[in-house]
């Protein structure tokens, strides 16, 4: 194996923590084109699709780049904004406030960056500039609250590929999941409260949850237990009845069967059951994105109207709620144990790098 270039060492260079917060990815801009690469990367991905290789080339290449990309580009349109795509702008904007958060809280040197899995800026790429800027251990912090070998463990991949091709490595941790942390179930739950303050509460709350095909559970994958838990710690915290909330799962490709009920198919029962206002929240989604967006507040607001509903309503993501930052620092925090301290004497420090330094020249190492 050949090891990636290190970068430049430096005699006395500080030390520093990393904490990469990893979302989905994004295309570069709402085209045909630019859905292309992205769509290969992510439809290859055999951690997304589990049908084997040879059939599965045949027919993402024959079929579904030659039609699917217009498509999408179509519906990436739909949403894209003066600064770019959304989940790109939020992600961005939550890993700056996480700085800010954390650097009220800790006084050990640290840096916060974001990647995505598919895409611009590619994790492999974030963790080598910061590796070269110090990091010596770095938290993975994926974007998503329920686990699913087909999101945060393909993050966790594509970050031990990278560590596996790093000659000087860093430590790393991975972060699996927070489905049930307090912390997160608060901020969905003041986002939620935040939104009926302003426009009144819905005859029925529907949490929909990201989709992935029902032979995942029946192999093990928890994500389908998790997103129950959540769904059953924010309808406790909301103080909703049985007949007050559905959870369902959204964002089903092609003809397998995927874990139902189905998003889709509940607004139009709702519709047609004569339920005048329907809320729709993503408690999977921290970041608004294609899926929410688009196929909940542009589709599933088509779905539940066409099917007789009367008001519909899509409650944001926690995108930049301050409830959330406050979650993600916490969450964190907790997973930094050990790497970070609220306490350091800047001076005391800088003089043993200095002592270090020092020692290493008269050594004979190089400046």
């Amino acid at each position: 194996m050949s090891y990636l270039k290190e970068p430049e060492h430096s005699h006395g260079q500080p030390s520093r923590t990393g904490i990469l917060l990893v979302n989905l990815g994004t295309p570069e801009a709402p085209t045909a084109q630019a859905l292309r690469p992205y769509l290969k990367e992510f439809l290859s991905d055999p951690r997304v699709v589990e049908i084997p290789r040879a059939i599965w080339w045949l027919i993402l290449n024959g079929v579904i780049l030659n039609t699917r990309p217009k498509k999408s580009a179509a519906k990436y349109a739909a949403i894209w904004t003066p600064d770019g795509s959304p989940l790109k702008v939020h992600t961005e904007k939550q890993a700056k406030l996480l700085k800010g958060w954390l650097g009220e809280k800790v006084a050990t040197p640290f840096m916060v960056e974001y990647a995505m899995r598919y895409g611009k800026t590619s994790v492999p790429d974030t963790l080598a500039r910061m590796k070269a800027e110090g990091c010596d251990r770095i938290l993975i912090l994926p974007a998503y609250p329920q686990y699913a070998a087909s999101s945060t463990a393909t993050a966790f991949d594509v970050a031990f590929a990278w560590l596996q091709k790093t000659r000087n490595q860093p430590a790393l941790r991975t972060l699996k999941h927070y489905h049930d942390h307090p912390a997160y179930i608060d901020a969905l739950v003041a986002n939620i409260h935040d939104y009926w303050q302003m426009h009144g509460r819905p005859d029925v709350l529907l949490m929909s949850f990201h989709g992935v095909p029902r032979y995942t559970l029946d192999k093990g994958d928890p994500y389908h237990c998790e997103c129950q838990k959540t769904g059953r710690l924010l309808a406790e915290a909301l103080g909703l009845a049985p007949d007050q909330f559905r959870l369902t799962f959204q964002s089903r490709f092609g003809r397998a069967e995927w874990l139902q009920p189905y998003t889709d198919k509940t607004l139009t029962e709702l519709g047609r059951a004569g339920v005048k206002r329907v809320d729709v929240v993503a408690p999977g989604f921290v970041a608004d994105c294609l899926e929410t967006l688009e196929e909940l507040a542009m589709e599933g607001r088509a779905s539940f109207l066409q099917a007789g509903g009367k008001d519909f309503h899509y409650i944001p993501a926690l995108n930049e709620h301050p409830k959330w930052i406050d979650a993600l620092g916490r969450i964190a925090l907790e997973n930094l144990g050990g790497w970070v301290s609220d306490t350091e004497d800047r001076d005391v420090a800088e003089q043993a790098r200095q002592a270090d330094r020092n020692r290493a020249l008269a050594m004979g190492a190089r400046d």
